[in-house]
């Protein structure tokens, strides 16, 4: 399959203390990727560098052929990368509709982007003059994806997206992420639930020290559960 993304020898640090270690990594297009580890195992600073929020002291990020180490952090999304990291980020004063209308300025999306993503989450278009900090943790999840969808994004990247949410919200976050992989869109997703992972992914990467240790298609997961204990520490 050909990749969407390419991550090769990425280092990465915070002031001198390293994080990344030579880091490879592959999404391939139009599938789900789950990073997988423990806390502090660099999946964040993964998606953060992809997005150019942590620079990248050596190695490249290649989307399609374009090397995203070169731009500014403003220009990533404008590339064709979507983030939603962990706690949403909403700008909680504006409206649901405000919060739209500034994920479409990115790449100049216009009404038919918008459309698009109301119609993905419908339960926005019933919420459109609400304040985003006034919605329940699930209906942010929501908007906080639909405001990265509105760049019609070719790489989406998912932080943590079902953190302290309700099983049936988890499930919509699920099934929004089966119908963009239907779409072409190709994501990442960091997750510490195993079990949100499998019903999603095709393929899941175990980061560990800041290395992918191994990356293994679910259907072998499934079969061996024991890798996810060697680098998860759980069943």
């Amino acid at each position: 399959m050909t990749a969407a993304l390419t991550i090769e020898g990425l280092d990465c640090f915070y002031g001198e203390v390293e994080v990344l270690h030579g880091l490879d990594l592959e999404l391939r297009k139009g599938e789900v990727l789950c990073l997988l580890g423990r806390n502090g195992a660099g999946k964040t600073t993964t998606l953060k560098a992809i997005m150019g929020l942590v620079p990248a002291r050596a190695g490249s990020i290649r989307l399609g052929g374009r090397e995203l180490t070169e731009l500014p952090a403003h220009e990533v999304p404008r590339a064709g990368v979507a983030y939603v990291p962990q706690g949403r980020r909403l700008f909680a004063e504006l409206t649901v509709a405000e919060n739209i209308e500034i994920g479409l300025m990115a790449r100049n999306k216009g009404a038919a982007a918008r459309a698009a993503v109301l119609d993905l989450f419908p339960v926005l278009r019933e919420r459109l003059r609400q304040r985003s900090g006034t919605l329940s943790g699930g209906e942010q999840q929501m908007l906080a994806m639909a405001r990265a969808l509105c760049l019609e994004p070719e790489v989406l990247l998912l932080d943590e997206p079902t953190e302290g949410l309700m099983p049936s919200m988890i499930a919509k976050v699920r099934e929004t992420v089966g119908r963009l992989r239907g779409l072409g869109v190709s994501t990442i997703l960091v997750e510490q639930r195993v079990d949100a992972v499998l019903p999603v992914a095709d393929r899941v990467a175990f980061i560990e020290n800041g290395r992918n240790r191994e990356t293994v298609d679910v259907a072998r997961l499934r079969e061996d559960p024991a890798l996810v204990r060697r680098y998860v520490g759980v069943g």
